[in-house]
């Protein structure tokens, strides 16, 4: 069983479970109306086995059996962003638990962009379509009594979302935990000035405001995983971002840094798949599905 966040079970205040995949060192959430059994499910993991092609859902299924051990119904499965080190198991989940699919409208840069690295072809849209919303800054949505807003943090990728669901924001890669830093920017649309800009917006909410990652990597001396921290911690302690760090100190910062790091292990595979809201490219003359590897393109 996960570990469950402590929240106060009150209006405004969901209950947040997170599922941790350490092999992408990812987390995903289910997010619960404490007033009903209505959920949100986010930035959930398939997993993939690079080297054999093979896929499975044992992640996805710690999801399902939780939701339906506690009796919920899925209202939204959202992302926060087209990942590029983990396939997400939204279709499965759809397909198994029902709900509506979400991301940001931006997916359709993301979208036009590795379409081309991909060679897509004609057959696949480039609208967004793939997905039920496309959410743009400011729209809101229900968790049964609970209200979402969507934050467009873009920088690490066109699409990035913030969720803000009573005092829960699910901030995607944009943060990481204060002893970690922020997220990479050197990807096909990424952007290191537009994300401290995000961040900024990110950071202006409450200090109380609880902050939710999609991914921990565990900083040197640190012996624990975390998933989760407060605007508070971040403004105060981040080291890449907290007050008194300049847009031109960051920018400099962030531009170094992403020099020297490699491509996600799981990038090629990934990207191809989430553009496509979690599916597989449509399978070949003989009725089998291929993923690409473009030679010295990324």
């Amino acid at each position: 069983m996960p570990t469950q966040y402590t929240t106060h079970a009150l209006a405004g205040h969901p209950v947040v479970t997170p599922f941790f995949d350490e092999p992408t060192n990812t987390f995903s959430y289910v997010v619960q109306d404490p007033e009903s059994r209505a959920c949100a499910i986010l930035d959930s993991v398939l997993d993939f086995d690079y080297a054999a092609g093979r896929t499975d859902v044992r992640s996805a299924d710690e999801i399902v059996g939780f939701v339906r051990g506690q009796g919920l119904e899925v209202k939204w499965i959202l992302e926060t962003h087209v990942h590029a080190d983990h396939l997400s198991a939204a279709p499965y989940l759809y397909e198994t638990l029902g709900g509506r699919t979400g991301i940001g409208a931006k997916i359709v840069d993301v979208q036009a962009m590795f379409g081309k690295v991909f060679n897509a072809g004609s057959d696949f849209a480039r609208d967004g379509s793939q997905f039920d919303q496309l959410f743009e800054e400011g729209d809101s949505f229900s968790i049964g009594s609970l209200e979402g807003q969507v934050l467009h943090t873009p920088g690490h990728t066109p699409a990035c979302l913030t969720y803000l669901i009573g005092d829960a924001a699910f901030v995607g890669d944009t943060l990481f935990m204060p002893d970690y830093g922020t997220a990479r920017c050197d990807f096909p649309g990424g952007d290191a000035r537009t994300l401290y800009r995000s961040i900024q917006k990110v950071l202006a909410l409450p200090d109380e405001t609880r902050l939710f990652l999609c991914h921990d990597y565990k900083a040197p001396g640190r012996e624990e995983y975390r998933h989760a921290t407060t605007v508070k911690e971040q403004r105060t302690h981040n080291i890449h971002v907290h007050e008194g760090i300049s847009e031109e100190e960051f920018v400099s910062m962030r531009t170094e840094r992403d020099a020297t790091l490699s491509m996600p292990r799981l990038i090629l595979p990934s990207v191809q798949v989430n553009m496509r809201a979690g599916k597989m490219p449509p399978p070949e003359a003989n009725g089998q599905v291929y993923l690409k590897v473009p030679i010295n393109k990324l």
